[in-house]
């Protein structure tokens, strides 16, 4: 029980050092998103820069599909301009979870001293910057946390059958990382625990890989809910994200064993195969759909369209 309950805890560290950093980082660049989101997607290869640009630095697709959803209710920029912005989202999501498999333990205190000394003394952009490294902080608090609990965890009755099951059954591992993530509304937070169970040895990496492509699908329920009473380009763009996702999730699970042997080639550890297992996934779906954007949207509209 004591080590559920501290699984538990170090969960709530890391979403809450998710959204302090992200908040951070959001603040610290406010003034030019939306412009930026306005003038830089007028093609969908520029779409897709600048949607992959902004979530590598606000470290949440969430955050940028928010705004998208936003910026389409309000008719900043048309339905068919979002589509580049959510390939690129998919992409820019990926860095975080590079990220979490460098060594920067060293860096957590001095991080969190800092950040903590700018969130009371410093200016505006000054606390921006504190939350930030205080959420750095808490965020690689928690995967170190995460990683040493992970293993004695699996020796619980409960969670030890559940691994083994969700290791039998892939499509139960796909369920899990779908659910959690419309709960937790992070797919990166969901993939960062498998990728702590990884890096403890107490999962296989398609079992993780499984986990990673349910988060994607989970992912989409932000999407949907920021939809809700945005009008018709809202609605489209919320619809456009989850057939991007559905549909590519459904196109890799029968290769989830192929995928596994490339990244077990790339990396020696499970981590490390999860995040670049993440990367490979979503530039090959961004990519295969940038060339057909507009047919892409056209086929959303064609469908969802006179729903409005």
């Amino acid at each position: 029980m004591g080590y559920m309950l501290a699984f538990i805890l170090f969960i709530a560290c890391f979403l809450f050092g998710m959204t302090w950093l992200r908040t951070g980082l959001f603040n610290l660049a406010s003034d030019n998103i939306r412009r930026w989101l306005h003038y830089l997607t007028h093609t969908p290869f520029r779409g897709v820069l600048t949607g992959t640009v902004l979530t590598a630095l606000i470290h949440s697709s969430s955050a940028v599909m928010v705004l998208t959803v936003g910026l389409a209710s309000s008719g900043m920029i048309p339905f068919r301009q979002t589509i580049g912005i959510m390939l690129g989202s998919n992409i820019g999501t990926t860095f975080t979870l590079e990220m979490f498999t460098l060594n920067l333990n060293m860096l957590i205190i001095p991080a969190a001293v800092v950040g903590t000394i700018l969130l009371l003394f410093g200016s505006t952009n000054g606390r921006s910057l504190g939350m930030t490294l205080v959420g750095f902080s808490l965020i690689f608090t928690a995967i170190m946390g995460i990683q040493r609990l992970a293993e004695p965890l699996t020796h619980h009755p409960a969670v030890k059958g559940y691994m083994e099951n969700m290791d039998r059954h892939l499509f139960l591992a796909l369920l899990v990382g779908c659910f959690l993530t419309a709960i937790i509304q992070s797919s990166t937070v969901v993939t960062g625990v498998a990728m702590g169970f990884l890096a403890a040895g107490s999962i296989g990496i398609d079992t993780g890989i499984a986990v990673m492509l349910g988060s994607n699908v989970g992912t989409c329920i932000t999407a949907i809910m920021a939809s809700f009473g945005g009008g018709r380009e809202a609605k489209l763009t919320a619809y456009a994200h989850v057939w991007l996702n559905v549909i590519g999730v459904g196109l890799f699970i029968p290769f989830i064993p192929l995928l596994t042997r490339g990244v077990q080639a790339l990396a020696s550890s499970g981590d490390m195969q999860l995040a670049h297992a993440s990367v490979i996934f979503n530039l090959v779906c961004s990519l295969m759909v940038l060339p057909f954007a507009s047919g892409f949207a056209r086929f959303v509209e064609r469908i969802h369209g006179p729903k409005g």
